[in-house]
């Protein structure tokens, strides 16, 4: 990375404040289009596009797609696990409100902290450990009124989280051997066949059904359906360049802004907006995730 990227942290802030945007508003074209459309299709939709528009751009600027066999196994794991996060969260979102299910998402954090000690040997202190605990309670707090309301689906965040932290482990692994659009438009290519096999698959899962194609009955849903693969793509795509700009240190706080976000964009198209004791645990869950971030800045400070 250039040293011109390090010194633009302003264009990575409003980078990633497009990002924070952009995938509440992707999550709840998903919410829109779960009612209608079988989960894997939506899935499909938002790989052909993460493909289609990321592995060109990629191409165009010169970057390399497959650096050694060791980026492509890995991003094939990586593509698996973006596949069942993905799946999860389009499904705890047909049942639960898209503040709360963005809102438990937001434990993905502390378990990263947690799998980055017992998994890769990095030094977690007792501070962070404690935050991670705080964190880990907010969460539950978010959950429970979502619990007692729906039931089960309202852990289907909490694995998305779990999920997600393994996906960004292995992202770690391979992030400084390729570039971030190549790695997105690798992962689209790898992804599509994965999908492509349960074409196969006899529709089934209710109405409508988990695997299956359904038609878009008009040209408005065509539109929703383009609208969910380019958001979602282009969201990451956004995040993505923002860590070319601005350092993850700066960044992370602004990936809180996600949340109330969220929020609006569920009380304006849904009409929902989280109860007290969720919106108390919103709060502690922000405060314990800020209080990592400013940690983690003191400590490279004194590095």
């Amino acid at each position: 990375m250039s040293q011109s990227h390090r010194d633009r942290p302003l264009l990575g802030i409003v980078l990633m404040l497009g990002f924070c945007l952009l995938i509440p508003f992707s999550d709840a074209l998903a919410k829109l289009l779960g009612d209608q459309f079988p989960l894997w299709q939506l899935i499909m939709v938002r790989f052909l596009a993460q493909a289609g528009l990321l592995l060109p751009l990629a191409l165009w600027r010169g970057a390399v797609i497959f650096p050694s066999t060791r980026v492509v196994r890995l991003a094939a794991m990586r593509s698996v696990l973006q596949i069942c996060g993905i799946a999860m969260m389009f499904s705890a979102l047909r049942f639960l409100p898209l503040a709360d299910a963005v809102a438990i998402a937001f434990v993905m954090p502390f378990i990263m902290l947690i799998l980055g000690h017992y998994v890769l040997g990095e030094q977690v202190g007792p501070r962070r450990l404690a935050a991670c605990t705080v964190g880990f309670i907010g969460t539950l707090m978010v959950m429970q009124p979502s619990f007692a309301a729906v039931g089960w689906p309202a852990l289907l965040p909490l694995a998305v989280a779990v999920v997600f932290a393994l996906f960004m482990l292995v992202t770690r692994q391979i992030a400084k051997e390729i570039d971030p659009i190549a790695l997105q438009g690798l992962g689209g290519i790898i992804g599509l066949p994965l999908l492509g096999v349960l074409w196969f698959l006899p529709a089934w899962g209710g109405s409508p059904p988990l695997i299956g194609w359904i038609a878009p009955p008009d040209q408005a849903a065509v539109w929703l359906l383009i609208a969910l693969g380019i958001t979602g793509s282009l969201g990451h795509l956004l995040m993505s360049w923002s860590l070319r700009f601005a350092p993850a240190s700066t960044l992370a706080p602004m990936q809180y802004l996600e949340i109330p976000m969220a929020a609006l964009v569920g009380l304006v198209l849904f009409a929902e907006f989280p109860n007290g004791l969720a919106l108390a645990g919103i709060a502690v869950t922000i405060a314990a995730g800020l209080y990592i971030v400013a940690r983690e800045r003191r400590l490279s400070r004194a590095d």
